[in-house]
């Protein structure tokens, strides 16, 4: 009875009171009615209490979708793409955008990878540099018609004379093979050069056959020596390519002497130290020519595209031969989240970290016909994390969706894998909505008093209804 919040007034007290200035609550007994709802009140006062601080203290979250006012100009493309069938020599990453920017083989900020046929790292090939012109010396030379009146020294080959041509004879030990098409400029400029390179190796009797291989009428041979482009200048030992087989620097008679010396060389310090020959062939990749590039753009935020394609100031890329199949390793917009940032976001029951920063992280994109090239459609849009003071304004991250389809070329037109986005003038919000310190306690008191006031008038109806009857 000790704990009863409402004692009463019983009728025969008020009826023996005889002295006027008696306190009426000394005179209120109290119950076991009474107690148990005191009780009562008492809990469900703790545990409104306990639930509205607990409500006070987590923060609702809540997700809009609003213009962006973002106010920075250019925004950051961040990537990393493995080509599974194109030379890091020929890869290059051009820009676009819809207010007129042209940028061609964009150096700044993209690095370069050898792969192996798995696709994995294997060498550093240097940060994206300009492609070098090489000299020509062809003006120094006859035309190709006075130059065969004392014979033809590079020999021509065919898919029927491959095999004899190319294998080691009595005296020819290596071969140095011109891949061309005939309405390559390049080639047309190199012929009377590759033509004079061959008198003078056999005046200087070096055991090297020069010969050349018409690609347009051996399409399939040079399919399988997997030509990209014209002029290719590749050098043989048995049939198969030696290590650093392709020549690359200037067409000229003196360079393509000292290369082909060089390679002589070589082989005898090879026939000296066998293992010197295992030691370069692990840090060589002739057999799959596949290119990582990693880096990042940046771009005007306006609609744009940015494609990775095959192209060289001094060859003629081959078409057909131009396999734009690859893997994208990353990309994404803008700074990516930090793990500091990653790790808050992902602590907050009612927020999570969407998967659409980086969609086409690890998926594969493999062409399988010629002339046919993958074109990525990416429409960005900004996400904006404001979770409090501290944080307000400093997180902010871009959602990416994509779609992706295969596109056919002109045979005369060389692939691009092609990233065209778009950026979205709208933004989505997620803001932390908490409440302030008087509305909380305004609620509190409010529970309180609410919940005495209630148990009180829940006491007051059962004591009218089963108080005793006066006798």
């Amino acid at each position: 009875k000790a704990a009863d919040l409402f004692p009463k007034l019983e009728d025969y007290v008020l009826q023996e009171a005889s002295v006027r200035g008696a306190l009426l609550s000394t005179c209120e007994e109290a119950s076991v009615r009474g107690a148990l709802l005191s009780t009562c009140a008492f809990a469900a006062m703790v545990i409104l209490a306990v639930v509205e601080t607990g409500a006070y203290l987590s923060s609702d979250y809540r997700t809009t979708v609003s213009m962006d006012e973002n106010p920075n100009s250019q925004l950051r493309i961040n990537f990393n793409l493995t080509m599974h069938d194109l030379s890091c020599d020929y890869a290059t990453v051009d820009l676009f955008d819809t207010i007129g920017v042209n940028r061609q083989n964009v150096t700044t900020n993209v690095e370069k990878w050898q792969i192996d046929s798995e696709g994995v790292r294997r060498m550093y090939q240097g940060r994206n540099r300009e492609q070098k012109e090489v000299a020509h010396d062809d003006h120094l030379h006859p035309p190709i018609a006075e130059l065969h009146e004392n014979g033809v020294h590079a020999l021509e080959i065919v898919t029927d004379t491959w095999d004899e041509m190319v294998k080691e004879r009595d005296f020819y030990k290596f071969t140095f093979v011109d891949f061309y098409a005939p309405w390559c400029v390049w080639c047309q400029r190199l012929e009377p050069t590759w033509e004079k390179f061959a008198e003078e190796t056999e005046a200087a009797a070096l055991p090297i056959q020069i010969a050349k291989v018409n690609c347009v009428a051996e399409p399939e041979l040079c399919k399988a020596q997997r030509v990209m482009a014209f002029p290719t200048l590749r050098f043989f030992k048995g049939g198969l390519p030696v290590n650093a087989a392709d020549y690359r620097s200037d067409r000229t008679v003196e360079g393509l002497l000292e290369f082909a010396k060089r390679k002589l060389e070589l082989e005898t310090q090879y026939r000296q130290w066998p293992e010197a020959r295992k030691a370069h062939a692990t840090n060589w990749n002739p057999d799959h020519p596949g290119c990582m590039l990693v880096g990042f753009l940046l771009v005007n935020r306006v609609p744009g595209n940015f494609h990775i394609e095959a192209r060289s100031k001094s060859h003629n890329l081959n078409a057909a031969a131009a396999n734009l199949s690859h893997t994208v390793n990353h990309l994404s917009f803008g700074n990516d989240l930090t793990e500091a940032q990653r790790e808050y976001i992902e602590s907050l029951n009612r927020v999570s970290l969407p998967a659409k920063f980086a969609p086409l992280d690890d998926q594969s994109f493999a062409v399988e016909k010629e002339h046919t090239a993958y074109h990525h459609y990416l429409k960005v849009v900004s996400t904006h994390y404001k979770l409090g003071r501290g944080w307000a304004g400093k997180m902010m991250a871009y959602q990416i969706l994509s779609t992706n389809q295969v596109m056919p070329y002109q045979e005369e037109d060389v692939p691009e894998a092609k990233f065209i986005y778009d950026i979205s003038p709208m933004a989505v919000v997620v803001e932390k909505k908490g409440r302030h310190f008087y509305d909380y306690l305004t609620s509190l008191l409010a529970i309180l008093g609410g919940t005495f006031t209630v148990v009180q008038l829940f006491d007051n109806t059962l004591y009218a209804l089963f108080k005793p009857k006066a006798d």
